[in-house]
């Protein structure tokens, strides 16, 4: 069987699960990769055999050779969890009585020795190291987190690296006077003490894979020890594998050192046994139970009876921030802002329409000097409007605003006047309103803004647009002089909430309510603007047609009324 491409990702994979990690079970099967071995897999194919036939005679047995041994060119295991298989190193070191110091050593001996006297040895070239073992993979704390040559680890990172990544148990020293007291300061911690108090550790047991890819006879040098998997578990439940199980990728890749440069492949795959139909029943049934109780809990914690509007009546709720000014002459501004609401707009009482920011010095951004205020607001407004005429559309909050500047000697200036249409669609819209100030003509009023500071001011801040107040049909400025000053940027974030929004059939209906347009067309664009732009539309069509002599009128429509009646 011809060899696959290599799987080149050996990151590790992370898992989660509830079941105890003593059932786990991973097959690990390796195999050499040589010409020899190709060139046998090759001879065992039966094609290739019969084109072989009259030409001389090849076998499997003269192509290996008299040091061919099949069981050490490739070799398949079932390990579990913690399960320790000795690797021929420990199998001649444990061996021998003298070589056993610590509890584990001789416990190790003992092992072995049963495992001679049974001949119970099922590995020869792979073997684990587990969670007791001495044992840490110096590769897998120096690995690099950039791929830059240069890179070298901080101090924190060497440090972080030599730290255990399981808890020891420290042992209890006796309380003083057999009573409940004990010291609150440690004057003589341990390394380990250190290392628990100062390191978020999380308990993790890890257990190490390995293959001795030594030449065929000479098992259990430790310069052909590798690593072929790592395995981590914590207490949570969470399992770490690098790398990750094969699956349909291919097999992974191993090139040890050395003058006899083989490769191997091996393989990882989870062989745990699978849970029973009655286990799967029992268990989504535990799952289900648990889910609707957690369903019941947060359902008890948010509550199901919520806030409506009254039928007719839209909500608009507006989550703000006055993000930044930029472009101003003085430093240390502040904005004064309100909400002017128009026919058919009302609030809360307790809603503060008029506010003021904080003081906020300037930093060079750039080319100017900006301003951050990061200064949050919040609107809660309601729509009401029963009675409308056929086209008409509620005109939307304004939110006029003021910037001013304040110095050391108390002086304050006006920097300039803007204003922001609140958005007519729900979302999150980032608003950047220029602002301008008024200037009288000559150096006089500069000098004083200079010196003693003031300036021009407008009485009525909603000047900056179209005042309330006024209800004639042109609004004239000239001759008012004015100066551009900077910017400022809104971040407004737009709730909408109406009982129409709920109807199914409200869109196949006969929109006869603003709150039934808004619900139409708030998901197409802004409807606002589009009736604002048909209205200035109309305006200059009605004042081209009044421009018009009377004769041309009455010929268009002679004309018009000819061409219906040839038509008809």
């Amino acid at each position: 069987m011809a060899q696959g491409p290599w799987n080149e990702d050996t990151g590790a994979a992370v898992y989660r699960s509830r079941d105890p990690i003593r059932n786990l079970r991973i097959r690990v099967r390796i195999q050499r990769v040589t010409s020899r071995s190709l060139l046998l897999q090759r001879l065992q194919q039966p094609s290739f055999s019969q084109q072989l036939i009259g030409l001389t005679t090849f076998s499997p047995q003269n192509v290996a050779g008299e040091d061919h041994h099949p069981d050490e060119e490739k070799e398949e295991v079932v390990v579990g969890w913690q399960e320790k298989l000795f690797s021929q190193f420990e199998v001649d070191l444990y061996r021998n009585t003298s070589a056993c110091q610590s509890p584990l050593d001789r416990q190790y001996h003992q092992d072995i020795r049963k495992m001679e006297e049974t001949r119970g040895r099922r590995n020869s070239r792979i073997f684990t190291y587990t969670d007791h073992d001495r044992f840490t993979d110096l590769e897998e704390h120096c690995q690099r987190v950039t791929t830059s040559p240069q890179d070298v680890p901080s101090y924190l990172a060497e440090r972080m690296a030599n730290v255990r990544q399981r808890r020891r148990q420290e042992p209890r020293r006796p309380l003083e006077g057999g009573g409940l007291k004990s010291h609150i300061v440690n004057w003589e911690p341990s390394k380990e003490f250190v290392r628990n108090s100062h390191v978020l550790n999380t308990p993790v047991q890890t257990m190490y894979i390995m293959a001795d890819l030594g030449p065929p006879g000479k098992l259990g040098c430790r310069a052909y020890e590798c690593v072929l998997c790592t395995i981590k578990a914590d207490s949570n439940g969470v399992l770490t594998i690098r790398p990750d199980f094969t699956g349909t990728k291919g097999p992974y890749r191993i090139q040890p050192e050395g003058e006899k440069r083989d490769v191997w492949t091996f393989t990882l795959e989870n062989a745990s046994s699978p849970a029973g139909d009655e286990d799967e029943d029992r268990e989504h049934h535990i799952f289900k139970d648990l889910y609707s109780r957690h369903k019941e809990y947060l359902e008890g914690l948010v509550g199901s009876d919520f806030e409506m509007t009254v039928p007719g009546t839209l909500r608009l709720i507006v989550n703000g921030e006055i993000v930044s000014a930029q472009g101003y002459e003085y430093d240390n501004l502040y904005i004064h802002f309100f909400l002017e609401l128009p026919s058919g707009w009302s609030c809360p009482p307790s809603q503060q329409l008029s506010r003021v920011t904080q003081t906020c010095a300037t930093k060079t951004h750039g080319r100017d000097r900006v301003a951050f205020f990061s200064f949050p607001f919040t609107l809660e407004l309601f729509l009401s409007q029963e009675e409308e005429s056929e086209g008409s559309f509620p005109s939307w909050p304004v939110l006029y605003f003021e910037v001013l500047s304040l110095d050391f000697w108390q002086r304050y200036r006006v920097e300039g006047y803007g204003f922001v249409v609140l958005p007519s669609t729900p979302g999150t819209h980032t608003e950047t309103a220029s602002t301008w100030r008024p200037v009288e003509p000559g150096t006089l009023s500069e000098l004083q803004r200079f010196f003693i500071g003031g300036s021009p001011e407008l009485e009525d801040l909603t000047y900056t647009r179209v005042p309330c107040t006024f209800t004639g049909d042109r609004l004239s400025r000239f001759g008012f002089r004015t100066e551009t000053t900077g910017s400022v940027t809104f971040q407004l974030n737009c709730l909408q909430q109406s009982r129409a929004f709920l109807e199914s059939s409200s869109m196949r209906k006969r929109m006869k309510s603003v709150l039934d347009r808004l619900g139409g067309f708030s998901h197409h664009g802004s409807l606002y603007n589009i009736l604002e732009a048909f209205q200035r539309a109309r305006r200059r069509m009605q004042e081209a047609r009044e421009s018009l002599p009377q004769d041309l009128i009455r010929t268009s429509a002679s004309s018009a009324q000819a061409v219906g009646r040839e038509a008809s």
